[in-house]
């Protein structure tokens, strides 16, 4: 019998491409998730059993067996929704480890962020880096990934700066937007996890792009790509983030949050490491310029509707 691997949320973003990898390889998978009745796309060839983080013994015995724990459980931003919150999931996710421990998985791949620190201020970072500390202190053998931007088909960020380009006349920086971004295809990150879960080496890995964009150059080259171009305006971060949550309340989602605005002005989305993946943002975007952008892609949405597949929503 092949071995087991398991993937948190494989059918959700990047989890379903690292468990498309998996079953290629000929590895079983069995995905942990809280949307148990979402689409599958990978049919009878995932098992999928609800996370369990309130009952530990279930959650051990869903891990009991598996070779490798591939980990991209994590909350975006806080909301007023019970168990959506950062502590959360750090909490949840410190369960996971010590049930990963007691089941015996010989090897943790785990999804974190480019300069994560306890001491940020942002919750958002300071929660990554204690859970990167709690991995290290575990005894499992570890590869910790981190990424800052993703793209692909069910991406967020990158379709709706696309989408805000199509819809609206000017498009607002905080700032000078200067600070920078290192996107990573989605697959190439997959290929990146599934590869480190070969090994049994610890590991930290900046999960970056080749191409290296200020926010301010992304835009403008998002839409040079899909033609349409905007007067691309500086504004002051409270302003710009008065202007996404009124337009959050028009489309029923949050669209940026004072965490991930503090967070790119203050350049934690880029590193000096060597790149990661191959693909290339600018080729990718081409390639699919006449769907970029052309939807809105809500968190919300995918929060609330546990049914649908993401690129539905």
């Amino acid at each position: 019998m092949s071995e087991l691997h398991v993937v948190t949320g494989a059918f959700g973003y990047s989890g379903k491409y690292i468990t498309t990898r998996l079953l290629e390889a000929g590895v079983r998978v069995r995905t942990l998730t809280n949307s148990t009745q979402r689409a599958n796309p990978f049919g009878d060839q995932v098992e999928a059993r609800p996370f369990n983080f309130d009952h530990q013994a279930a959650l051990v015995e869903s891990l009991r067996g598996a070779t490798v724990l591939y980990n991209t459980y994590w909350i975006r931003f806080n909301t007023k929704e019970p168990g959506f919150q950062h502590s959360v999931a750090v909490e949840n996710t410190l369960k996971l480890f010590a049930a990963a421990k007691q089941a015996g998985v010989p090897r943790v791949v785990h999804t974190s962020i480019t300069n994560p620190s306890e001491d940020s201020p942002l919750e958002y970072f300071k929660g990554k880096a204690v859970l990167e500390r709690a991995l290290k202190e575990s005894g499992l053998s570890y590869a910790i990934l981190r990424p800052n931007v993703l793209f692909g088909h069910e991406d967020i960020l990158i379709n709706n700066i696309a989408w805000t380009l199509r819809k609206l006349p000017v498009f607002g920086v905080f700032g000078d937007g200067q600070y920078r971004l290192q996107p990573m295809h989605v697959d190439d990150f997959a290929a990146l996890a599934v590869e480190q879960g070969k090994d049994r080496s610890n590991r930290v890995i900046d999960a970056i792009g080749p191409e290296t964009f200020t926010y301010r150059r992304l835009v403008e080259e998002i839409g040079n790509i899909i033609g349409v171009k905007r007067p691309i305006v500086s504004v002051s971060p409270s302003i710009g983030y008065a202007v996404g949550a009124v337009l959050g309340k028009l489309v029923g989602d949050v669209m940026i949050t004072r965490d991930e605005v503090e967070g790119l002005m203050a350049d934690l989305l880029v590193t000096s490491s060597p790149p990661a993946g191959s693909t290339r943002l600018t080729d990718w975007a081409r390639k699919h310029a006449d769907t970029l952008g052309k939807h809105y892609a809500s968190e919300l949405a995918r929060r609330k509707n546990r049914q649908a597949a993401y690129e539905q929503l």
